[in-house]
């Protein structure tokens, strides 16, 4: 079964993180994508800009409409997301709960409800 699991930012957090203390999380999350890429249950982690950087785009008579984002007014957005293939649910979950940043907050955990063929 496959997950997406998330975790949550926002501009104020990553400013209020001390520059010198980055060197050391972004090692230790390496450390983690590597060990569950080599036992084949990490499928991808990917880590996303800025909310100021996301558009919203839409489809106006035929032509693509691109405004600002992000959709949601909130203040927390994606940070990053992670796509699990997992025996089980409970694997999923420990799997969530070895992420670094998992000691600092949550990480949302979503079963993937839908894949389309990749053969199409």
């Amino acid at each position: 079964m496959k997950y997406i699991a998330m975790i949550y930012g926002n501009q104020e957090k990553w400013d209020s993180f001390p520059a010198e203390a980055w060197p050391e999380a972004i090692a230790k999350q390496e450390a983690f994508n590597r060990k569950y890429r080599e036992s084949g249950e990490l499928l991808g982690a990917y880590g996303l800009a800025d909310a100021v950087n996301a558009k919203l785009v839409r489809r106006k008579n035929g032509a693509p409409a691109v405004t600002d984002g992000p959709y949601l007014e909130t203040k927390e957005y994606i940070a990053s997301f992670y796509l699990l293939d997992c025996e089980s649910q409970e694997r999923a979950q420990q799997i969530a709960a070895d992420m670094p940043f998992a000691s600092e907050d949550p990480v949302e955990l979503w079963p993937v409800l839908h894949e389309s063929a990749a053969d199409m």
